[in-house]
């Protein structure tokens, strides 16, 4: 089994903690749905810059970067269900580093 280049490493732990990223650039008031679509494009940007920056012989493949965006948006999601959120650490992040809705000037 070959290994994983360092691209791909960072891809991963990037991954991981996408969720906590949604919630610094969103209030405890956006809609979930918001979040979501938030969550895939950040995941989907990750996937095309790791298949971007990790060395191929063949050259960048579109495919590749679809799946890792996919497989990131899955795994994003796991890790803010399965972890950040049970443990409060989202909700923590979003408190004291995020936007709240004093910062957002809806008047602009």
């Amino acid at each position: 089994m070959q290994n994983l280049d360092t691209a791909y490493w960072l891809g991963l732990i990037v991954t991981f903690v996408l969720p906590l990223l949604v919630g610094v650039v969103t209030t405890h008031v956006t809609n979930p749905g918001i979040q979501a679509v938030l969550l895939l494009l950040f995941t989907a940007a990750n996937g095309f810059l790791v298949e971007y920056m990790a060395p191929h012989p063949a050259g960048y493949s579109v495919t590749s970067a679809l799946v890792f965006a996919l497989v990131g948006f899955v795994m994003s999601v796991a890790a803010h269900f399965g972890l950040w959120k049970p443990t409060g650490l989202s909700y923590t992040v979003q408190k004291h580093v995020g936007l709240t809705r004093k910062s957002v000037n809806l008047a602009a």
